[in-house]
This record gives C-alpha cells, structure tokens and sequence, in this order.
C-alpha cells in the first residue's frame, strides 16, 4: 500500500520539489497552498491550508482523510524568511514569522496526531534550516524560529515515542528557490546606521540562493528518510561548508566562531 504524504506548502520551490520526488516513487502525495486553484496543473493535488489559520487547517486534514484514510507522513514545509537588522524589524513582523515559521508547523502537527495516535505509527518531518543552528547576522529572526523548531522536536520525539509517532528535523542549506522574492526585507533606510553592513550583507544572501543547489537533492534526502525505519533526529543536507560550519560552532570558543561569521560577511 503506497504511503499517504502530507506535504505543507508544496506548491512551490523546496516543498514541490519532494511532492514531485515522491510521486515518481510511486507514494500518495498531497501539497497545500493558501491559494491551491493557482496550481491546477501541479503534478499532485493541491489542498487548501495556510498555517496562519488553524481553521484551514483542520479542514484540510478533514478532507484528506475522507479521501484516503489514513495519513502516514507530514512534511512541514512551509515557511518564509525574514531579513533586517533586528533593530529595525517591527514587531509585528517578527510575530508574523513565528506564526508561520514556528506556531504554524506546531498547529499542523497537533491535526494529525490523532490520527497517527489511531493508525499507532506515522512519520513527521519539519524541515528546518542550517541557519536555525546559528545566530547569523541580519538573519537572527529567521534563525530563530527554525533554531526554535530544531529544539522543540526534540522534545517532542519523545512525547511521542510511546505512541510509535516519529519525528525528526531536516534541515537544508541554500537551495535555488524563490525563497529570497517572498521573504520579508526590512528596507534599507538611508538614515540607517546599519544602511551598508545590512545591504551588503543583503547582497551575499540573495547570491548564495541565486547560485544554490538544486531541489531535488533535498527531495532525495527526504525520500531516504521516510525509508529509514528508525530516523536520526537531525539531518543537514548542504554544501560541505554549510554543515561543517555546524560542526565547528560545536568545537570552537564562541568569540572564535564569531569572528569566523564576521570575515564571511565582511562585518
């Protein structure tokens, strides 16, 4: 019986790239948009969810068990990204990240334990970030909702384990998506102190997903770990310096590693 996939916010980039990854491989795959009639022609359907929205939803899960009864993995997916200097970041804005990046994933997950609770298996996937392992200047919003999912499955693996409801994280480094067209930009204010570091630091990220890795290899990663039987709770899937620069905040003084994060931004 081919496995039932739950994938939020696979209409686009990282989370369309798995749908399409894992429906080759022969699985029952269901994406989410805020705005699934935009994606007739996608190559899974498209269900309605927007992570902001518990009512959406519950509605969604609703509907995909009518339609196959049973759900076996749920990819959380969808997220945004945030950039600013902290400083200059309103409030609002930060809130609004954490709703999708953070409480949103956490709201999906509560639908669809019970049904995982019933069938007494299942499999949850959130999809993180390199950045969530590191506070990375005019990136430290972002670093923190998914440095903050990170920790929370941690916690939750084993709120569940009794259940036969596994969870781990995945979290990529820069791929090539539309990541960088739909995140927030704090604007870069003339009368800003932050006005050069922050645009030029603004410049380099745009470049690393501009001239990032292709997709698939995310979607190849997540298909070996829904084949794992018992998965890791932390996969890194990147550029060799990505993940080895994970390793090295590990093993260096903080105040080195700092300074390693300054010569690569040219701070």
């Amino acid at each position: 019986m081919s496995k039932v996939v739950l994938i939020t916010g696979g209409s686009s980039g990282i989370g369309k790239s798995i749908g399409e990854f894992l429906s080759e491989k022969g699985f029952k795959v269901y994406g989410t948009s805020r705005s699934p009639e935009h994606y007739t022609s996608s190559k899974f359907p498209i269900l309605k969810l927007d992570v902001k929205d518990a009512s959406t939803i519950s509605s969604c899960v609703q509907s995909l068990l009518e339609l196959e009864d049973r759900l076996d993995v749920l990819i959380n997916n969808a997220g945004v990204g945030i950039t600013g200097p902290i400083e200059e970041i309103p409030l609002d804005e930060m809130k609004s990240h954490f709703d999708t990046n953070f409480f949103g994933p956490l709201q999906v997950i509560k639908a669809v334990l019970p049904q995982m609770r019933k069938q007494q298996n299942g499999l949850i996937i959130n999809v993180t970030s390199i950045a969530g392992y590191m506070g990375l200047p005019y990136r430290g919003i972002y670093s923190a909702s998914k440095g903050a999912l990170e920790l929370v499955t941690e916690a939750y693996r084993m709120e569940l384990k009794s259940f036969n409801i596994k969870m781990t994280n995945v979290a990529p480094g820069d791929f090539a998506t539309n990541i960088a067209a739909g995140r927030f930009h704090a604007p870069i204010q003339e009368d800003s102190p932050y006005k050069v570091p922050y645009g030029n630091t603004l410049k380099l990220m745009d470049s690393h997903v501009d001239f990032g890795k292709d997709p698939k290899i995310m979607a190849e990663a997540i298909f070996k770990v829904i084949n794992t039987p018992d998965p890791k709770i932390h996969y890194k899937v990147g550029e060799f310096i990505q993940k080895v620069s994970i390793v090295l905040k590990r093993i260096l003084p903080d105040k080195v590693y700092e300074k390693m994060l300054l010569n690569h931004y040219k701070l």
